[in-house]
């Protein structure tokens, strides 16, 4: 199977996932991260973290979480539309009044936010192995920024629905480092 053939199966299970969660679940999953996966945000470390489209693994409620416990955020920018994706501070999590809409539509931190460099890294995905093989939306963005910054872990946000046996993969996929679905941590991988 190829992987925009994976990307269409693995899209419609993530879909009938979140569809047939009642919105009082929806509220509860992704509330904090387990216990385990703190040892990997040390104190003071900058967390990276997305916007979740309607049907991934919501990042909202783990920008609150590690706010409150003092962690500097910091969420993907585009300058234009086919800009190399940084990451710029992310200074209001509750408010979210420090964000705009660029230029893909989506909302990400403004213009004048400081750029950074998390050390941390929530990534989405569209699927994902139990030895943190990661299929991502198809842009390649996350993929080349990891690349660029081979020192930070990257750790995915999923559905269980999105876990899978075996992934295609090439020379630049990276390994996550783990995994997070409501019902079991992946990893850490070695």
């Amino acid at each position: 199977m190829t992987k925009d053939e994976l990307r269409k199966q693995l899209r419609a299970a993530r879909r009938e996932t979140v569809e047939a969660l009642p919105d009082s679940m929806r509220a509860l999953v992704f509330h904090r991260p387990p216990a385990p996966l703190l040892d990997l945000l040390p104190e003071g470390v900058t967390v990276g973290l997305y916007r979740a489209n309607p049907h991934e693994a919501p990042a909202a409620s783990y920008a609150k979480f590690l706010f409150e416990r003092g962690h500097t955020l910091a969420l993907p920018r585009f300058a234009t539309r086919n800009a190399p994706m940084e990451f710029a501070l992310f200074e209001d999590p509750f408010e979210e009044s420090d964000l705009e809409v660029g230029p893909c539509g989506l909302m990400q931190p403004a213009v004048d936010a400081s750029v950074v460099s998390p050390e941390v890294l929530f990534v989405p995905l569209v699927g994902f192995t139990d030895r943190g093989e990661r299929l991502g939306q198809g842009g390649g963005h996350y993929d080349r920024w990891l690349e660029a910054n081979p020192y930070t872990k990257a750790i995915g946000l999923a559905w269980d629905s999105q876990l899978v046996a075996a992934l295609p993969t090439e020379p630049h996929d990276r390994r996550l480092d783990a995994v997070v679905t409501p019902t079991r941590l992946y990893g850490p991988f070695a």
